[in-house]
């Protein structure tokens, strides 16, 4: 699949979820229209991510696993990322993805990570949010950065690649500008929340409810649906109580 249909796919996978062309995209929000049961954990460092697609006759359901110890705009980056193998890569069963690294030789996702970042970061609305006198290569500044990935929730990386696709910038300012992310952010008055570490733990979705279904049909013992709950962050008080109300 080469770079236009990628992006192609990306542009319609935006118009399918109500998304305007030059929209932010709100994943969290984004991922709870989808119905896509998403948990947030804590793993290994050079892991971004997993996704798994299940078809059972006319339902299939949807599964993505976030590493919550990489920054958050690095998150949305790879749930933009699992969405091309649940929505777009055919006959996709499951992935396990490391951190963008766009390798061409890696097939299918280098196609997530182009589509991660055309879904992220569409054309128009880059340039929109950059003056004309910046539009001329390598005449982005940094607050002009910063302002666009504060307004498209992405990581500094994702952005800095679309800019050097678009021509916008060179490998050397791709370079200059990939350090001192955090101390620029703070220079210029803007947020470090999108470089840090976020959704610990979080899970989106209709898991609970697919986990009760299961325990209903008798099809998961007592103890496997208390264990899915603590997945979900319940403690072990409140799950003692419901125990008890369902004992009692």
């Amino acid at each position: 699949m080469n770079n236009l249909v990628v992006e192609k796919k990306a542009n319609e996978f935006r118009s399918q979820c109500g998304l305007g062309g030059n929209d932010p995209i709100r994943m969290r929000s984004l991922l709870t229209k989808l119905n896509v049961i998403t948990q947030f954990k804590p793993l290994g460092e050079n892991f971004g991510g997993m996704s798994i697609k299940v078809s059972d006759g006319p339902d299939t359901k949807r599964f993505i696993l976030v590493n919550s110890s990489r920054t958050t705009g690095n998150q949305h980056f790879t749930i933009a990322h699992e969405c091309y193998h649940l929505y777009i890569q055919k006959d996709f069963i499951y992935s396990i993805s490391p951190v963008g690294l766009f390798e061409k030789r890696s097939g299918e996702e280098y196609n997530a990570d182009l589509f991660a970042s055309y879904l992220l970061l569409p054309e128009a609305g880059i340039q929109s949010l950059i003056p004309d006198n910046e539009l001329t290569k390598n005449k982005i500044t940094l607050k002009t950065i910063l302002k666009t990935e504060q307004y498209f929730a992405c990581s500094r990386l994702a952005l800095l690649y679309r800019l050097k696709e678009l021509e916008i910038i060179d490998q050397s300012h791709l370079s200059s500008f990939s350090t001192n992310i955090k101390r620029g952010a703070l220079e210029h008055g803007f947020s470090t929340d999108l470089y840090e570490p976020g959704n610990n733990n979080i899970v989106l979705g209709d898991y609970g409810s697919v986990a009760r279904d299961l325990f209903d049909r008798e099809e998961i013992s007592e103890s496997h649906y208390f264990s899915l709950l603590m997945d979900l962050g319940m403690n072990i008080d409140e799950i003692e109580d419901l125990q008890n109300h369902q004992n009692g």
